[in-house]
C-alpha cells in the first residue's frame, strides 16, 4: 500500500485533464471531487475513477468544453442540459442554481439530463450544507440492484444524499446506495481476489454468492425498502428529467467507452433560513449529534452519518491518500508523472 499526497495528485490531475483538451471549470470539479472523496474514505467513488474518466474523455463519450446553462421552468425550478459534460461539473452548475433558486423562493429544485457519471453523491449536497442549505442529491445509473423477490436487475445504485449545517464542524452527510454495497466494491473484490461479504450479491439465476466474478446484481439496502427508495430516486431523475431509466441506460465499465450513456441526476436546496434562524437550527443540530455521540456504545463509540468519512479525511489530509500497487500503477498508465505523488 502506498500513500499519495493529495496536493501533488491534484496538480498532476490537473495537467492530464489539460492534457486531453478538458475545460478548467469541468477539470476543478472533478478533480476536486475526486480528492475529497478518497480523503472522506470513500474510495469506491474518488481518485480510482480518474483513469476511467480520461479514457471516456479520450473517446468520446464525456463531451471536454460543455456550454452549461440551466433553463428555469418555474421561480424554484430549473433543468440543466448537460450535453454529456462530467457529471462533476453539470451537477455543481445544477446545486449552485438550486442555491439561488432557494434564495429566492426558499426551496430550488433543478433536474438534470444526458449526463455523465457524477462520482459521489456528497460532493454537491456538501456544497449546498457548507452555504447554510439543506442539500439533497440523487442519481440514476444502470440497472444493478436486483427487484425484491426477482431474479433480475431493475435499478441503480442511485444514491440517495442528504447534507446540512452544523456549528462547530463540516455538516452533518448521509450518502448512501440503495444497495447494500456500490458495485465498485465488487470491482475492487475482482481485482484483489477477495470473496465478498455474504448478502452482497447475486449471480445470474438471481442466487446469493460470493464470488465476486460471478456476482451480476446487487441486493437492495433492506430489502424491499431499498428497492422502494430506488425506485424513488429513478422517478426524481430519469423520469422528471424525461431520460432513460435503469435498464435503458449502458453500463459504465462493460458498454463501448465511446457511447454515450443519457444519465440524470436531481438536486433539491432548502433555505434553511425561511424555516427557522439558522444561528438556532445549526446550534440545536449540532446537540442533537453530540448527543447522539455521547449515548453509550456496545463496543465503540456511537456515530452519527458522516462521522467514518470525518475521521477518515483528519486521517488522510495528513498522511496522504492510500493506494494499492495496481491503482497506483493505473494512475501511471494515464500520467507517468503520478510516480511522483507519492509521499515519502
Amino acid at each position: 500500500m502506498y500513500r499519495l499526497d493529495h496536493r501533488l495528485l491534484a496538480v498532476r490531475m490537473s495537467d492530464t485533464l489539460a492534457a486531453s483538451g478538458v475545460a478548467a471549470d469541468s477539470s476543478a470539479h472533478v478533480i476536486e471531487s475526486l480528492i475529497q472523496t478518497s480523503l472522506r474514505g470513500v474510495d469506491s467513488h474518488g481518485i480510482q475513477l480518474f483513469p476511467h474518466y480520461v479514457r471516456a474523455v479520450a473517446s468520446g463519450r464525456i463531451n471536454r468544453t460543455p456550454h452549461l446553462s440551466p433553463r428555469r421552468t418555474a421561480a424554484s425550478t430549473a433543468i440543466l442540459d448537460a450535453g454529456h459534460a462530467f457529471g462533476h461539473h453539470a451537477g455543481a452548475v445544477a446545486i449552485d442554481t438550486a442555491i439561488e433558486l432557494a434564495h429566492a423562493s426558499g426551496i430550488g429544485a433543478v433536474c438534470v439530463k444526458d449526463s455523465t457519471h457524477f462520482g459521489a453523491a456528497a460532493y454537491f449536497a456538501l456544497r449546498a450544507a457548507r452555504s447554510g442549505h439543506i442539500g439533497f442529491s440523487f442519481t440514476n445509473a444502470d440497472a444493478l440492484v436486483k427487484a425484491f423477490n426477482s431474479t433480475k436487475a431493475v435499478f441503480g445504485t442511485n444514491p440517495v444524499c442528504f447534507a446540512a449545517p452544523l456549528r462547530t464542524e463540516e455538516p452533518l452527510c448521509l450518502d448512501m446506495a440503495t444497495s447494500l454495497v456500490s458495485w465498485n466494491k465488487v470491482r475492487n473484490c475482482r481485482a484483489t481476489g477477495a470473496d465478498l461479504d455474504a448478502g452482497w450479491a447475486f449471480d445470474k439465476d438471481g442466487l446469493p454468492t460470493q464470488d465476486a466474478n460471478a456476482a451480476t446484481s446487487l441486493n437492495p439496502a433492506g430489502g424491499y425498502k431499498g428497492y422502494g427508495l430506488g425506485m424513488m430516486v429513478e422517478v426524481l431523475c430519469g423520469l422528471l428529467a424525461d431520460g432513460p431509466i435503469a435498464h435503458e441506460l449502458l453500463p459504465m465499465f462493460t458498454s463501448k467507452i465511446e457511447e454515450k450513456r443519457h444519465i440524470s441526476h436531481f438536486f433539491m436546496a432548502i433555505d434553511i433560513a425561511r424555516f427557522v434562524p439558522l444561528d438556532r437550527f445549526v446550534g440545536r443540530l449540532q446537540h442533537l449529534v453530540d448527543s447522539i455521540r455521547s449515548m453509550p456504545g456496545i463496543d465503540a463509540q456511537v456515530m452519527v452519518p458522516g462521522d467514518p468519512e470525518k475521521q477518515a479525511f483528519a486521517e488522510r489530509s495528513i498522511r496522504g491518500i492510500p493506494v494499492t500497487q495496481a491503482l497506483l500503477d493505473s494512475l501511471i498508465e494515464v500520467d507517468p508523472s503520478m510516480i511522483g505523488t507519492i509521499r515519502s
